[in-house]
């Protein structure tokens, strides 16, 4: 029964609003709401999750009760009244890494970042970032391709892992083999001596138990770490099915955004343990030993040999070509440099238009384009946000900085020679340059910390790709492709049957090497001991990059300046 002189409250339900009017659609204050007043929402309080009209916004920042409460205004507040999906609903689980007693509630699209209200706050506003409420957007995720990809990315993570243990397995049992061998060795060579040389012997069988030990010890580990990776992924696997099957979208949503930083760092784990190297060894007996008897002399030495895996029998399709040409572009593509910042986005220095391009490899699309007043010859990565580009000309390497879909140029450093090769890794640079011919490595400030210039090793120095232990450069005046380590020391040369250009890195620890006059790509085992062609009939490729994610090598050819041509290497 309504009393007489007061007008009846009027009470909305988001769940209820029917569409169809303006202002049904429209994001209204919610306090207001209560009483009957439907007014547009000014801003919107995290803590009360509640939309608010100018008034309550400015009443809100000053009652004692809520003037603390965290405030967004209108281009950051949430725009819809409701969950996209009627089971959605806005109960969140998951604390932000940086503010314990805060919630994920958002998405930075720029950042690639889950983000409470404090971080929208204070790191990600709406003038600088483009941020989502994620009850906005998480709908889109139930059955959608991310939750697929993430799948199988985690199906992908656990199989390398279980290979690399299988590998690991293999390489110790090598290792322990050629210890049983040098022992067996060691034995031969005992029997020739006299009583005086047990001591000896027993002090060399110690030496092969204490490596036996450690072998198994690091076997052990890398078992232990490759089973929880395992057990990992398996148990966030089961999480994001079970998200799935149950519609819970803001789960599913944060567990797939968290999911790929962690499927990154695991796969940075298990490139480390890739990089465990199992030495093998053979007895060298100490020939003096024979007449010097009475003398304290070594009965020889456990001698190392680094052991690296096997080529692996690889099968060649040729995938698909993208076209890179665009309407700035006054002449055809000339292809000298590659880099991939991500399994979708590779990144191209075309020399032909004096140009960096970024390439969306899902769109096979060109994303944005850089022009330079001088040529681009090669491109590397410094991080996920900025490259580095050589322009030999200029003896300078031009830093740029990566957007969504925009490149921009920053600062340059200025180099004593003719720049060409680069590739960077953690702190550091590696360049080559071809007047005069020499290797430096520099800090990305500039600073030289080695330089490596022999006629004897060095003539045109093209390309370089580097890892964590060594260096590898082609060079197509020698022939050759030398491996250094950090300190400029050569530990490996591979005589290349023609003129080698550019190279890139498997995940392996092999190095995909282009043959331009011989229309090939050749795989060489990481310590230039052996390589087999992997891919033929690719007319004069000059640039190579490989995507260990998809198992494909991204090339130039000269016959189809234009386009990238990709191909698929079975595993």
């Amino acid at each position: 029964m309504a009393v007489p002189g007061k007008k009846a409250t009027k009470h909305f339900s988001s769940s209820t609003i029917s569409i169809g009017s303006d202002e049904d659609l429209q994001v209204y204050c919610q306090p207001c709401d209560q009483d009957g007043s439907r007014l547009p929402a000014y801003g919107y309080c995290t803590n009360c999750s509640e939309h608010l009209c100018k008034t309550c916004y400015t009443l809100h920042r000053k009652h004692k009760l809520s003037r603390d409460h965290t405030l967004l205004d209108k281009t950051s507040m949430p725009q819809t009244m409701s969950p996209v999906t009627p089971t959605q609903s806005d109960n969140f689980t998951k604390p932000c890494p940086k503010h314990n007693m805060e919630m994920i509630k958002f998405y930075c699209h720029d950042h690639k970042a889950l983000l409470c209200s404090v971080c929208v706050t204070l790191e990600h506003t709406a003038t600088s970032c483009q941020v989502n409420y994620i009850p906005d957007i998480s709908g889109q995720v139930i059955n959608s391709t991310e939750y697929q990809d993430i799948l199988k990315k985690i199906d992908d993570m656990t199989e390398k892992s279980s290979k690399t243990l299988q590998d690991m397995k293999k390489m110790n049992d090598k290792s322990n083999k050629s210890l049983t061998d040098a022992l067996s060795e060691l034995k031969t060579f005992r029997s020739k001596m006299n009583q005086r040389l047990d001591e000896m012997e027993r002090q060399v069988e110690e030496a092969a138990k204490v490596i036996q030990k450690d072998n198994n010890k690091n076997l052990m580990k890398v078992e232990t770490e490759c089973g929880d990776v395992s057990k990992s992924l398996k148990s966030s696997s089961d999480a994001i099915k079970h998200f799935n099957a149950s519609k819970k979208g803001n789960d599913l949503f944060i567990e797939l955004k968290h999911m790929e930083q962690i499927i990154k760092d695991y796969k940075q784990s298990i490139a480390k343990l890739t990089e465990y190297k199992v030495k093998e060894y053979n007895f060298e007996p100490n020939e003096a030993i024979s007449n010097l008897l009475d003398k304290d002399e070594s009965m020889g030495t456990l001698k190392e040999r680094t052991l690296n895996p096997d080529l692996k029998s690889r099968q060649c399709s040729h995938m698909d070509k993208i076209c890179i040409k665009t309407s700035q572009d006054n002449h055809e593509c000339t292809i000298t440099g590659m880099t991939l910042l991500s399994p979708d986005l590779l990144i191209i220095t075309d020399s032909g238009n004096s140009a960096v391009k970024m390439v969306d490899m899902s769109k096979m699309s060109v994303l944005a384009q850089q022009c330079f007043d001088s040529t681009p010859w090669e491109v590397t990565s410094v991080s996920q946000n900025e490259l580095a580009v050589t322009l030999p000309c200029n003896q300078t390497i031009q830093f740029l900085s990566v957007s969504s879909n925009n490149l921009k140029k920053k600062h340059t450093l200025k180099v004593d020679g003719t720049c060409h090769g680069i590739s960077c890794h953690k702190d550091k640079m590696v360049v080559s340059f071809l007047s005069p011919a020499k290797v430096q490595i520099l800090l990305i400030n500039g600073t030289v910390l080695q330089t490596i210039q022999d006629d004897n090793i060095f003539i045109n120095p093209f390309y370089i790709t580097t890892s964590d232990n060594c260096i590898y450069v082609s060079d197509s005046g020698m022939k050759t492709i030398t491996k250094l380590n950090w300190q400029c020391e050569v530990k490996g040369k591979y005589v290349c049957k023609d003129k080698p250009y550019g190279l890139t890195m498997s995940d392996d620890g092999t190095v995909f090497v282009c043959y331009y006059d011989n229309n090939t790509i050749e795989e060489i085992s990481g310590d230039c001991t052996k390589g087999q062609v992997v891919v033929k009939d690719v007319p004069g490729p000059q640039t190579v990059v490989w995507s260990a994610e998809t198992c494909t090598l991204f090339t130039s050819s000269y016959t189809e300046q234009n386009f990238i041509k990709i191909f698929k290497l079975s595993k």
